[in-house]
């Protein structure tokens, strides 16, 4: 059976990221483009993206095109495995593109499950894992080690609920492609990362195939310089994540509700309980605004009266725990000092922090957040 397509969209475009691959490139698009053209039930096109080879990969991968039908050369002229895929999948008619490494370390089998929920519409992302319950993984012990200690840094900082980011066996639909591109900065090897960071924080069905995987002896990956990169990527995508931005907003609040506190309650002599209402008033508002805009990525006139109407019922709320917070401080101290009232009203304040986020993210701004993650925008 063939399906190779060349003159008409296919279903599904492959994509080979090679730099100075002269000894494994002809062995390996030979190998798929025949598993593909006697085992896979769709169409499909295969693009070597020849990432600023020094050898004579693109001399091969050109006199691969010219011989089997359905293969095709993109030439680039920097390096960066992520700048080679961004390009080759931007210029693709396909529904959906994938990409795998040269090497073929995965068994070509798992390139049905991989791409038929996509096909589908069940999910928008799939990759490969080879740290799921199934996977069958051939390699040594300092690269085993090292990528699941990635991982579990993965998960721990930045919440991800993928099991894998960096196996070289992924694929995205079509329709979700753009905005994701858009979204990732990263063009090297955080690459992979980053796009499904961005997919699961937009809300994205990410499937997951347990793959066959041998380990490329050959491998002329930096470990140590990827691994910099890449803690410096994970550092990058936790700095933008709402949570922390949350938190940025949050202390800057407590610090201008604290001295506003002290100011309304020392200088101007007004009482405990209006100084930190006022205090609290004024915080709120910048509060509201500030997460709308950098929190909650929510910019414009659109819902703006409604938004700041449901964050003054968080802040009565917050009003109410911080007023019993003073009102317990002077049944056991009827002239506290201003410094031990801050030090408990901030302290009230943070205990509302975690009710107040979950308050912002599934009442007050639910409803454009929903609109943004439909849209594709994180």
């Amino acid at each position: 059976m063939r399906t190779v397509v060349t003159t008409a969209a296919p279903q599904v475009e492959i994509v080979v990221p090679v730099f100075n691959e002269q000894a494994a490139l002809e062995t390996c698009v030979r190998r798929l483009h025949r598993f593909l053209t006697s085992e896979f039930p769709f169409s499909w096109r295969i693009v070597v993206a020849d990432n600023a080879s020094t050898d004579t990969t693109p001399a091969i991968a050109t006199a691969l095109a010219a011989e089997l039908p359905g293969v095709r050369v993109l030439r680039l002229e920097r390096k960066g495995r992520g700048r080679a895929l961004r390009a080759a999948w931007s210029a693709s008619d396909a529904r959906v593109v994938a990409y795998m490494d040269a090497d073929l370390s995965t068994d070509l089998r798992a390139l049905l499950p991989l791409v038929a929920p996509l096909l589908s519409g069940h999910s928008d992302v799939a990759i490969g894992t080879r740290l799921a319950h199934g996977a069958r993984v051939v390699r040594g012990p300092k690269r085993e080690l090292i990528s699941r200690a990635y991982n579990v840094l993965l998960h721990t900082v930045l919440r991800a609920r993928f099991s894998d980011a960096q196996c070289g066996f992924k694929a995205v639909r079509a329709q979700a492609l753009p905005s994701l591109l858009a979204g990732v900065s990263d063009d090297g090897w955080f690459f992979d990362t980053e796009l499904l960071v961005l997919a699961q924080r937009r809300g994205l069905r990410i499937h997951e195939v347990p793959v066959d995987w041998v380990d490329d002896p050959d491998s002329r990956v930096d470990v140590v310089a990827t691994a910099l990169a890449d803690l410096g990527g994970v550092a990058r995508l936790l700095v933008a994540s709402p949570l922390v931005r949350f938190a940025g907003v949050g202390v800057a609040s407590t610090l201008a509700y604290a001295l506003l506190f002290l100011l309304l309650s020392g200088a101007l002599a007004t009482g405990a309980g209006a100084a930190n209402a006022v205090a609290l008033a004024l915080t709120a508002v910048a509060n509201t605004a500030a997460n709308r805009r950098w929190t909650f990525g929510v910019r414009g006139r659109r819902e703006r009266v409604r938004h700041y109407l449901l964050g003054g019922v968080v802040y009565v709320l917050t009003l109410a725990l911080t007023t019993g917070a003073l009102a317990s401080l002077h049944a056991i101290d009827a002239s506290p000092a201003r410094g031990v009232q801050v030090a408990v009203l901030v302290l009230a304040g943070l205990a509302a922090t975690a009710t107040r986020y979950v308050a912002l993210k599934s009442w007050v701004f639910a409803r454009m957040v929903r609109e943004r993650r439909a849209a594709g925008v994180s």
